[in-house]
This record gives structure tokens, sequence and C-alpha cells, in this order.
């Protein structure tokens, strides 16, 4: 699946995973948004289902600073909008905090919800706390791929004591 990052500079750039993915040729960046991209927006009103897979032809995840991800998310993008499901992060600054991904872990995230485990295996390889991110979330990831609806998420929730 092609990986695009839109990014707004707006973050330490020795610290940027979409920058590093760029740099290694598993992400383009691309300074508009075509209509046939998945835009992962934590803000978006719909859940990502792995259904989602036959309605995109990219995945584009938005590079910005947490602390102005609500101006960054308040644009008008094209594509096909949706957030992700609750999720921990690996990453060494917000470990183990709900939804408060980096660039790589969304995109990373969103490839095996959509079916492409090897593909975000290979994204996260390239981050020392790649591996972390997945282990933390391998047992939610197994439980979203079976996602039908976005009612069932909250059971799964509560089935794992986060709710």
């Amino acid at each position: 699946m092609k990986l695009q990052v839109l990014m707004f500079y707006q973050d330490d750039p020795k610290k940027c995973t979409a920058a590093k993915m760029v740099k290694f040729g598993l992400a383009k960046n691309i300074k508009k948004i075509g209509t046939k991209g998945l835009v992962l927006d934590p803000f978006s009103q719909k859940t990502l289902m792995p259904k989602d897979k036959s309605t995109i032809n990219c995945i584009i995840g938005i590079d910005c600073s947490w602390n102005l991800a609500d101006q960054a998310f308040s644009k008008k993008f094209n594509g096909v909008k949706r957030k992700l499901p609750p999720l921990l992060a690996g990453n060494p600054v917000n470990y183990a905090k709900f939804n408060k991904l980096t660039t790589v872990e969304a995109l990373a995230a969103s490839l095996i919800i959509l079916g492409q485990k090897e593909q975000a295996l290979e994204l996260l390889e390239k981050f020392k706390w790649g591996h972390t991110f997945y282990e933390l979330n391998q047992n939610l990831f197994e439980e979203y791929l079976k996602l039908e609806n976005e009612e069932q998420i909250d059971l799964i929730l509560k089935d794992y004591g986060f709710l």
C-alpha cells in the first residue's frame, strides 16, 4: 500500500518519524491530498475498519505536533477521513498513552488494520522502539482485524479493562 505524509514541520526534526520514513523511501512527502486517499484524522467521526481497504488507494499521515493538532486538522482535507481505534503509544515521548501516536505508529496501525502487517512491521523496524508499539497493541490489533462495526470497539476495550 502506498504511504504518504503531509508534513507541517512542527516537531524536532531529529525525532520526526515522518521525515525518517521519507528519508528511507518508505513514504512520500506530499503537498496536496487526493480524493481516494485515506487521511488519518484523530478528530474524524468514523473509525478505520478492515472493510475500508476497498475504498482507498493510499494512506496519508498528517505529521504535526500534538500540541497543534486541532489547528492542523481544522484545515479542509480531501480524502476518506478515519480515526484509528484506541491504541497505546510505544514511542518514548508518549509511552503507553492512548492515541498519542507518532506518524509512523499511526501509519503502521492503519496498515495492520487493513491487512498489511508485513509492511507495517517493516516501517516499525526503522525505529528502536517500533517493536514496542506492536507488542503493546498486538492483542488489540488481533481484535480490531475482526471489527465489523464501531460498536464492537467499546466491547473490546471493556474486555481488556480499558473502559
